[in-house]
């Protein structure tokens, strides 16, 4: 047999397929058919031929292929008796791409901000071949190859993805592939920076949270700090205050893995607090105030020192009413230097501090001195030394001023001579030493400075004696004077019966010690004649030791 018709096809459309053979007996076995086509689209009609024309028959195969009969074998055959003989066709039926895939790989686990994810589009069946690919995003065109790789995969890819393939007779859309991008980030409502007080939420969201698959956890940080963790990925400030800023970052987790969102920075602004304000006059080398003022605010504020309302110093642009002041201003600090400070500087010192959200104050007084005293080589001086006290003041040049000296607030003498002289200081010369300049003037006392006197211990005061009443009690008292403490010591012959420090407890049940300054108490319980003898109590300073001893008798 021979087929004609043509073998290409287009899908939707009739066509016909013809199989012939020259042979042809009405009332013989010869028989021509068709197998292989699906009699419910297809019909088959016969002719035959028998004139002078020519002897033959003609098998029609009509009707509508699919794109699924594409590259399908159709046979004719001619059959007489036993004997066969066939051909076939093999359909090309033209049509649109069918059975149009899309594929995401990696298709397991989480996919994470800066990895690569290949999503690759297929077309099950196409003829003629197809010629254009599209990819879209959630409506949206992002490619046009067949392979679309995204290398660095960002949070904005997240989303559903199909793709469209396309030939001369249409198009073939695949069914939508899910992109998840599991990256964690931080938002803040209503902003990350607030003013105290503002309802605040942090949020923590990986895209696609509300229709993620499967239960996330949150675990939320503060400074890198572990805070809670649970299912909410919020974190609720009913009323933010100053000590919730910081860094937050939160750790969401699921079955597959977990990730870590960048920190996020929540800045809480409040107006300045009350400032602290430390006024410092300096008594040894020059007459000098020191007036400083700091503030905890934000933003920082802006810092103001007056006196009596009269304005000194600024933050902003310095403000210097005399070569006598000196400014010095940082992050919400304010330092102000008088030098030659005297009784005009005295008054009411304020500090103000204010800024977008409020201001504060803080007020101090301050009495200036002009009059200083001064002590030469040193305020703690070993026993021995030559010392000598200076009193320094304004003076009057027209008059010659006299000069007080007080010890403990009892006048010790008054002379015109500025200087207090000890050739060889003495333990009990010690104590809070003041001077007074009177002249034309007025007068001026200075603050009192205190002169240590470093001395070894004096020789123990000891005393023993025994109670009889409710019991034999016997009582041995060393004491000393002394600048440092002494460490007293009670010996009976070679072995130590107390001290006041740095010496193993009491010797026995009858024996108890009080200690207290350069004093040490030994109490006797039950006296016997073993507890009678020399008893030697032994003190001992940085500056030398010394000892004494009594006889105890029972």
């Amino acid at each position: 047999p021979k087929i004609t018709g043509g073998e290409e096809q287009t899908e939707g459309q009739r066509g016909t397929l013809e199989c012939s053979a020259p042979y042809a007996c009405p009332w013989g076995d010869i028989e021509l058919r068709w197998q292989g086509y699906d009699p419910q689209v297809s019909s088959v009609s016969t002719r035959v031929q028998l004139d002078t024309g020519g002897v033959g028959q003609r098998l029609e195969l009509t009707g509508s292929f699919s794109w699924k009969d594409h590259s399908k074998k159709l046979l004719c055959q001619l059959s007489h008796g036993s004997r066969t003989a066939s051909a076939e066709v093999v359909l090309r039926v033209r049509h649109s791409p069918k059975d149009t895939e899309a594929s995401l790989s990696p298709s397991s686990g989480n996919i994470r901000a800066g990895d690569t994810v290949t999503l690759s589009c297929r077309a099950g069946s196409s003829h003629p071949p197809v010629s254009a690919y599209r990819w879209y995003r959630d409506g949206a065109t992002v490619g046009t190859e067949r392979v679309l790789t995204l290398r660095g995969v960002r949070r904005r890819d997240h989303g559903e993805y199909r793709c469209e393939a396309q030939n001369a007779l249409g198009t073939g859309v695949s069914p939508p592939v899910a992109l998840r991008v599991f990256s964690a980030e931080i938002s803040a409502s209503p902003a990350a920076e607030v003013r105290e007080g503002t309802a605040t939420t942090l949020s923590c969201d990986v895209p696609g949270r509300e229709g993620h698959p499967e239960e996330l956890t949150y675990t939320w940080y503060k400074n890198s700090a572990w805070l809670k963790e649970g299912p909410a990925h919020t974190l609720l400030f009913p009323a933010v205050a100053a000590s919730d800023a910081g860094y937050y970052s939160c750790q969401v987790t699921n079955s597959q893995g977990s990730d870590t969102s960048q920190a996020i920075s929540l800045s809480v602004t409040y107006p300045p607090r009350i400032p602290t304000l430390a006024l410092f006059q300096e008594t040894q080398g020059g007459r000098l105030v020191i007036v400083r003022c700091t503030v905890d605010s934000h933003p920082p504020a802006t810092l103001a020192i007056d006196r009596d309302g009269s304005v000194l110093a600024t933050g902003g642009p310095r403000v210097a009413l005399s070569r006598r002041l000196g400014v010095t201003a940082s992050r919400n600090a304010l330092r102000l230097e008088i030098r030659d400070a005297g009784p005009r500087d005295s008054g009411n010192y304020s500090c103000t501090a204010s800024n977008a959200h409020g201001k504060a104050s803080a007020t101090k007084v301050l009495v200036a001195r002009a009059t200083e005293l001064l002590i030469q080589p040193s305020a703690e001086v070993p026993e021995g030394t030559a010392v000598t006290l200076s009193c320094v003041g304004p003076g009057d040049a027209a008059e010659e001023p006299l000069y007080s000296w007080y010890r403990n607030g009892r006048k010790l003498r008054e002379s015109s001579f500025p200087t207090l002289r000890f050739p060889s200081i003495r333990g009990d010369d010690a104590g809070a030493f003041q001077c007074q300049v009177r002249s034309g003037n007025g007068s001026d006392t200075s603050e009192a400075v205190a002169l240590r006197v470093l001395y070894p211990p004096r020789q123990p005061a000891m005393s023993s004696f025994l109670q009889s009443r409710g019991g034999r009690l016997g009582i041995i008292q060393c004491s000393v004077e002394s600048d440092p403490e002494s460490n007293l010591t009670l010996r009976r012959g070679d072995d130590v019966i107390a001290c006041t420090r740095g010496c193993p407890p009491a010797a026995g049940p009858r024996v108890s010690v009080t200690r207290s300054y350069n004093s040490l108490k030994v109490e006797i319980r039950d006296v016997v004649v073993e507890d009678e003898g020399i008893y030697e109590c032994q003190a001992g300073n940085s500056q030398g030791s010394a000892s004494a001893a009594v006889d105890f008798q029972a």
